[in-house]
């Protein structure tokens, strides 16, 4: 997917199966805990406190009289805002040689993120008949490595950790970097503890009556040389969450069904979605995912933007004047960079600073740029938004610059890559591990390669700059748009069509020979709108056959292909925006049934994921009676264009397109699965009015009713 080094780092630390980490997130920082909201006391893992790139808190453990506390529940707010560990003593032997019974003394740990900063709070309370006495401890340490680090990246050198400071409010743990950049992790006491440890280590001397109780707080600061620190305090930065998530709510349609369980998965995405929306100056903008890709990927945000664009265009318009502002300029091989390159990653840590990996701003993406230029079209066609495009016209025809030169340097039509930078990606589509494109027998394919998902986006970018070319004035820019998408989509039906397999390769090598290999990158081919009705309907058969469909969703390749394995990154695993994006090219197509049954089945892993949160991917083995999907240990929970994958196939069975200029919302054969009898879409705009709408299945037909409006709307239906 997103941002794995062309040497290929070893594999990040492998928690069992059945480990569900606590994760927050706040702009910048982000906190992956265990469930006792602790980090790596159970054993070496990703857990930790990380800002900008870099890992601040690597141990924290709350123990009562040196032993962990019991579990009782551990539960993450519905908003994202907190984490709330309910814990309880074990049994203990008191002073006077009295005994604490287990269970007696209640222990509310509590855990919120500011934008720097970690607002931890400890409330304690004795249910008992006797006074309980014990002592309350917290070790904890800091290693301030790289992320990169944390992946698996051996350095052959580092900074320094430095001696720690004693400060009146509390130690500070620092680290000088080679980048000449010191950071600190400092902690904050209320009130500062009874006993402080030479090992990194504080307690607290607990007495407390029967019905007594006792608050304790720790606040830890993340603080880099060069950059302002937040002072917002815990109260502040609770309140700035719910501010964000009424302008969320303000700004985005809400959705509430019959389906109680399919309402849980919405909600859920919802939550996650927003957690990694991040303020930039440019605007919102979703970053990829936690831990591994906790910033911003072009591809990544755009595809997000899109699957979720029929409900919140303004994350779109963040998107895109956040990649336009990092728009490459100039050329800059050792970046992968090129003019008018769309961004693939953007990094903030040591290692990115001093090019030990080549991420600060990263292009090796070859898709990232027309998909930045259908992100566009899309946009406009959804708000009509003319201003916006204008002020992006620029960057539009830079990207379109790039395609005809940069993109496709031996001028054969077809989008194509070939790594520039030493450390780049060998690979430069969304699969993009090093044995993600190959020939049918495993044969690795050499670059330069041409992806056929890229191919359909440089359609869909032609075609759609060409309807802001009539928008802007421009017809002569229309008719040069238009003639090169009618020359490209005929060029690829004629390289790309492997009649035999009833699909289209997976890519062209740089022989230009096919890669005739059964792949989910089809489907994106729908998506973009390249594949005429008939070669459609016959990728559709191919993807839901029972080779590729696992039946809970689309594999990345058939069970048939000489490098299937269920259990791999990119060749045999289920990636849900993978099966998002195919769900839309389905839905483009009018292809009801394969569209129904794909939703379902995604609907119905979500039901087995913890909190119904669906991952970054999740293994392809075939669906077994009374089980779940097979998770992919290291996957990224939450993920952006994951979480945006339901919103997404909820579009497609509603055929929902916009008209804004007319004031109109038009339905294309809508329809609703057998396990959801209604549907309601509150505060969906159409140019500047918000309206509510009642969906009801009837049969095979859906009813729609407008139940609200607050200015002129007009339902348009096609069949």
């Amino acid at each position: 997917m997103t941002g794995q080094l062309a040497s290929q780092l070893d594999a990040p630390p492998s928690p069992a199966a059945t480990y569900r980490p606590r994760v927050l997130k706040n702009a910048d920082t982000f906190a992956v805990l265990d469930p006792f909201g602790n980090i790596q006391a159970s054993g070496p893992s990703a857990e930790g406190v990380f800002f900008r790139d870099t890992r601040y808190l690597a141990y924290s453990a709350l123990t009562i009289d040196g032993i962990r506390p019991l579990l009782l529940s551990s539960t993450v707010t519905e908003d994202n805002a907190m984490l709330e560990v309910d814990l309880a003593n074990p049994e203990l032997t008191m002073p006077g040689d009295h005994r604490l019974a287990k269970e007696t003394v209640h222990i509310l740990r509590s855990i919120v993120l500011g934008t720097d900063t970690v607002f931890e709070t400890w409330y304690l309370e004795n249910f008992g008949e006797l006074t309980a006495e014990f002592s309350l401890g917290l070790s904890y340490d800091a290693d301030f490595v790289d992320m990169f680090e944390v992946r698996g990246s051996i350095r052959p050198r580092r900074g320094l950790l430095l001696p720690d400071e004693a400060r009146p409010a509390g130690p500070v743990l620092a680290y000088g970097g080679l980048d000449d950049t010191v950071r600190r992790a400092s902690f904050e006491f209320d009130p500062p503890p009874d006993m402080a440890g030479t090992r990194r280590s504080a307690r607290w001397s607990i007495k407390l009556p029967p019905g007594g109780s006792r608050t304790i707080g720790m606040t830890l600061h993340c603080e880099q040389q060069g950059v302002a620190p937040s002072s917002a305090s815990r109260e502040a930065s609770m309140a700035v969450a719910a501010v964000r998530a009424g302008q969320r709510q303000a700004r985005a349609a809400g959705l509430h069904s019959s389906n109680e369980a399919f309402n849980d998965w919405l909600n859920r995405s919802r939550a996650d979605l927003d957690m990694l929306v991040t303020e930039t100056p440019q605007g919102l903008y979703a970053y990829a995912g936690i831990p591994w890709f906790s910033t911003a990927f072009g591809r990544d945000g755009i595809i997000t933007a899109l699957e979720c664009l029929w409900l919140d265009p303004t994350l779109a318009s963040g998107t895109l004047r956040f990649l336009a502002a990092n728009q490459a300029t100039v050329l800059d091989p050792a970046a992968d960079a090129e003019p008018g390159k769309i961004l693939h990653e953007t990094r903030k840590g040591e290692m990115a600073i001093l090019g030990e990996v080549p991420f600060s701003l990263y292009y090796g993406s070859v898709d990232s740029t027309p998909l930045f230029v259908m992100l566009a079209a899309a946009y406009f066609e959804r708000t009509a938004d003319l201003d916006l495009i204008r002020e992006l016209w620029p960057n539009i025809e830079a990207a379109l610059g790039w395609m005809a030169r940069y993109g496709d340097p031996d001028g054969d039509g077809f989008l194509e890559y070939d790594r520039k930078s030493v450390n780049g990606l060998v690979n430069q589509g969304w699969k993009d591990s090093k044995d993600a494109v190959f020939h049918a027998d495993g044969t690795l394919a050499e670059a330069p390669i041409a992806l056929a998902e890229v191919q359909a986006y440089a359609y869909a970018a032609y075609r759609g700059a060409a309807d802001l070319s009539i928008a802007l004035g421009d017809a002569a820019r229309h008719s040069d748009l238009c003639a090169a998408a009618e020359t490209l989509r005929q060029r690829f039906e004629a390289a790309f069509w492997l009649e035999d397999l009833g699909t289209y390769a997976l890519a062209l090598d740089g022989a230009k020979r096919p890669c005739r290999v059964r792949a989910s990158n089809a489907g994106h081919v729908l998506l973009g709108g390249l594949a005429s009705a008939s070669r459609a309907k016959r990728v559709a058969e191919t993807l839901m056959s029972d080779t590729s469909f696992s039946r809970w969703g689309i594999r990345t390749i058939a069970k048939t292909e000489a490098r299937y394995n269920p259990m791999s990154y990119h060749n045999g695993s289920v990636w849900p925006h993978d099966n998002g994006m195919i769900a839309l090219g389905f839905g483009r197509y009018g292809l009801r049934e394969p569209l129904l049954r794909l939703l379902t089945g995604l609907f119905d892993a979500a039901l087995f994921m913890d909190l119904r949160r669906m991952p970054e991917l999740f293994c392809g083995f075939d669906r077994r009676w009374g089980t779940g999907p097979t998770g992919y240990p290291v996957a990224c929970s939450p993920q952006a264009w994951s979480s945006a994958t339901a919103f997404a196939g909820l579009g497609a069975i509603l055929g929902i397109s916009f008209a804004p200029q007319l004031g109109q919302i038009h339905f294309t054969r809508p329809i609703l699965p057998t396990w959801m009898d209604d549907l309601l879409i509150t505060n969906l705009k159409v140019g500047d009015t918000h309206v509510d709408l009642k969906l009801r299945r009837r049969d095979e037909t859906v009813a729609i009713e407008v139940v609200r409006q607050d200015g002129p709307v007009k339902l348009v239906f096609t069949t």
